[in-house]
């Protein structure tokens, strides 16, 4: 029998990924942008808006034509035109005279405001009368208002969600560089494991962790390659792994990775070229003999073979090292954390962050947090939860109605 491992504190773990540099870069079209990590600051070349607009339908005016205008005392101004939208105005706009303009519509030079059309009733063709007055700048957007040239309005390591793709291409931007998308290697490991369209012997179970774990890789914004089943065999394990090494960013090998005669995880990995096995064991629960390696500048996971076990490890500790190679910022991850209550006692060891699996039910307006309970590897535990809650290392538990924080898987 192995000696054992000696655990590793989750935070400490986390910190490793700053050793892993990121991906490469590449230039996409703006169109395939959605979801992607920027690689470069972009600074604008513009003003935003390039003219002064109204955001109103109504009537350009001079501001101070409009000073003391009510109801009971209207102002009368002289219509000289309209102006036609995506044109700029033929004419000028004085003391006492509007025009007629839509929103987005260009103002006409000497205008300042516009009054808003709820507020006028047209006299004949050429005259209204205004019952409420106006500032100037009232309804309109000035030129540069929005994004000034020279601007730095997106940074290196942001996400690209759909208003900053709006934003890049109302600066005319129809292609953007950002970071390639990490390829994910995973291996599922041991004599066990059959392929999933495979009816398994006694003994035997299907390949599940190549699909929970590939669907994981993509949520996180990866690319996940599969190098299929792979026997208790080392030689086998080893060649499989050095293949995935050569053509990945970051390798995931599921099974093998506890303390045992058959677990040839951490013997493969450090045979190697140059590997260093950074962690073996986290203190967390589930997921104890999670390991950590690195060779070639690049990550390589061994995950515990249950399922439950490996997809709880990968969103709490993998993905953290996954974003840090893809290039996203510190400071635009962004951890989604829903309040809840309790709704009944829980207990945890000390020396350990437990990881519970709870559903969300909602009572009376307050949101709940009911512990999903069952055995560890039940998978069908986790299509029940909706997240986990996390019970700190110094902790013997949770009583009922205590505050938690469910982090959605």
């Amino acid at each position: 029998m192995k000696g054992f491992f000696k655990v590793t504190d989750l935070e400490h773990t986390l910190k490793y990924s700053a050793v892993f540099p990121n991906v490469g870069t590449e230039f996409i079209e703006l169109h395939e942008a959605f979801e992607r990590i920027l690689s470069v600051d972009i600074v604008s070349d513009i003003n935003l808006p390039d003219f002064a607009r109204s955001t109103m339908d109504g009537y350009a005016v001079k501001a101070s034509s409009t000073f003391g205008a009510t109801e009971e005392n209207p102002a009368y101004l002289t219509v000289k035109g309209t102006i036609d939208m995506g044109k700029p105005a033929s004419f000028s706009i004085g003391s006492g005279e509007a025009a007629k303009i839509s929103t987005g519509g260009m103002l006409p030079d000497g205008s300042d405001s516009v009054i808003m059309i709820e507020y006028t009733e047209i006299i004949d063709k050429t005259t209204i009368e205004i019952y409420r007055s106006v500032a100037p700048g009232r309804h309109v957007l000035a030129t540069g208002e929005d994004i000034k040239k020279g601007d730095n309005i997106l940074s290196c390591g942001q996400r690209l969600r759909p208003q900053e793709i709006g934003l890049l291409a109302a600066l005319g931007k129809d292609s953007v560089k950002v970071y390639k998308k990490p390829v994910i290697g995973i291996i599922s490991t041991g004599d066990e494991i059959v392929p999933i369209n495979n009816i398994p012997d006694k003994c035997r179970i299907r390949d599940i962790n190549t699909y929970t774990l590939s669907s994981l890789v993509q949520k996180a914004g990866g690319i996940p390659v599969a190098y299929g089943i792979v026997g208790d065999d080392f030689d086998a394990l080893l060649e499989n792994c050095s293949i995935a090494i050569a053509h990945s960013d970051m390798v995931l090998i599921s099974g093998g990775s506890s303390v045992g005669t058959r677990d040839l995880t951490v013997e493969v990995l450090s045979s190697l070229p140059g590997s260093d096995i950074m962690v073996h064991g986290i203190s967390i629960s589930p997921g104890k003999p999670t390991i950590l390696a690195q060779t070639s500048g690049k990550a390589i996971w061994g995950l515990p073979g249950h399922v439950v076990s490996a997809m709880i490890v990968f969103e709490i500790v993998i993905r953290p090292f996954i974003e840090k190679i893809s290039g996203l910022s510190l400071k635009y991850k962004k951890e989604l954390r829903i309040p809840a209550l309790l709704s009944r006692n829980i207990s945890s060891a000390q020396g350990r962050i437990d990881y519970m699996r709870v559903r969300l039910i909602e009572k009376n307006g307050i949101k709940w947090a009911e512990p999903v309970l069952g055995k560890s590897g039940l998978i069908s535990n986790l299509t029940k939860a909706d997240g986990l809650i996390e019970i700190g290392i110094n902790t013997e538990g949770l009583d009922k109605d205590s505050k938690v924080w469910v982090i959605p898987v």
